[in-house]
């Protein structure tokens, strides 16, 4: 793969220079061009990659130039340490106009295990918050947001459960939700909507930044899209649709079937389709859903988590699997649109209905509006069956 010359690497000039130097410079040339880079340009064409030398995208030794500051929702002068957002609200988190990358978000929120302080009242808990609050991301001043997913699914789990599991990019940790996804923009703006018709929630933030004076060429803008439905088990499931240059970063998808202790819905391979609308013959396929998420035999020996593939959730009884997967060297480059599906090749008659949601993730050469609204309130709960968990009740 050609690469743009690395600044300070060494040439075949005869200008002496001493084993510490001269080891370091090797060091961090070859740290640099092992990054996958994920928030870089892809150019699939020129198959080359616009090394970026930021801190988000340097090896850990290599000396960094950025500013680093983080977002808070910790009020200084109140010292309140949350945003409360009731029903039907929505509250601002971050409004910030200048450039950056974002490295690293830390959400929690109760709701899900644990209401209130305030032990005079009865509050019952709701698992269904995680898909009733909705993060919303704004680049660069769009009046459309870039990012528009229920907690839950952001980050990685769609099933109204809070899974302990942890991956290299998203996870779910000790109470915590964290995203290591790095997010460059010119401007940024961060919300969250509370859509539960009971529940008030106190949402935590903190998000770690490199303040900079300027983007550099070629970082790219992060999105997320949201999608959910009832599927009769032979259409096209729809994980991301879009267009323009970009290039696809991984995805997470929940699906139950409404007959128990069946999970024939894995039998789906990816159909994807790259800069093309011709549908008949895809760009690339697969040989079954469970394949491309690196399982096998519907995930036969069960739950798992790994950096950037795993199944937090499995529970054949109920016909219920969470899966996730990230690609880094492996980011699938499109430069004029990209659709990706799971298609079952099986016979109607030979299928089941399932439900499903799912989260995909991709960066893009810019901000772009996403291809499908967020579904009514009424349907973003819309599971078979819901497992009871247990948590400790307070913190």
């Amino acid at each position: 793969m050609k690469r743009k010359q690395i600044p300070g690497n060494m040439d075949s000039s005869p200008q002496k220079m001493s084993r510490r130097k001269a080891l370091a410079t090797m060091a961090g040339a070859v740290g640099l061009a092992a990054l996958p880079g994920v928030g870089h340009a892809l150019n699939p064409i020129k198959k080359e990659r616009r090394d970026i030398q930021t801190s988000a995208f340097t090896s850990i030794h290599t000396m960094r130039n950025a500013v680093s500051r983080q977002f808070t929702t910790f009020d200084l002068n109140t010292k309140i340490k949350a945003h409360l957002v009731g029903p039907g609200e929505k509250s601002v988190l971050v409004d910030h106009t200048s450039p950056g990358v974002i490295t690293r978000m830390w959400f929690t929120i109760n709701g899900w295990f644990w209401e209130n302080w305030d032990l005079s009242k009865e509050r019952w808990p709701d698992p269904t918050i995680l898909k009733m609050l909705i993060l919303r991301i704004y680049w660069d001043g769009e009046d459309y947001p870039s990012v528009e997913c229920p907690i839950g699914d952001f980050f990685g789990i769609g099933h109204c459960e809070y899974k302990h599991y942890m991956s290299k990019y998203i996870g779910m940790s000790s109470g915590g939700f964290y995203c290591y996804f790095p997010m460059p923009f010119k401007k940024v703006r961060i919300e969250v909507e509370n859509l539960h018709h009971r529940l008030t929630t106190s949402v935590f933030l903190n998000a770690n930044y490199d303040q900079l004076e300027s983007l550099p060429e070629g970082m790219g803008r992060f999105h997320c899209l949201y999608n959910a439905g009832t599927n009769p088990g032979y259409e096209p499931l729809t994980i991301l649709q879009t267009k323009g240059h970009g290039h696809f970063i991984g995805c997470s998808l929940s699906m139950q079937s409404w007959l128990p202790n069946y999970l024939g819905y894995l039998e789906a391979p990816e159909f994807i389709y790259i800069d093309t609308e011709d549908k008949s013959v895809p760009t690339i396929v697969g040989s079954g859903l469970e394949d491309y998420f690196n399982g096998g035999w519907y995930f036969r020996e069960g739950e798992f988590c790994g950096e950037l593939h795993g199944v937090p959730i499995k529970d054949p009884l109920r016909s219920m699997v969470s899966m996730y997967r990230y690609h880094e060297q492996d980011a699938i480059c499109f430069n004029e649109s990209f659709i990706f599906d799971f298609i079952n090749p099986r016979k109607p008659e030979q299928t089941r209905p399932f439900k499903f949601s799912s989260a995909a993730f991709w960066y893009q050469d810019k901000a772009v509006p996403l291809a499908f609204k967020l579904p009514e309130k009424e349907k973003l709960v819309d599971w078979y069956r819901m497992r009871d968990t247990d948590h400790q009740a307070i913190p």
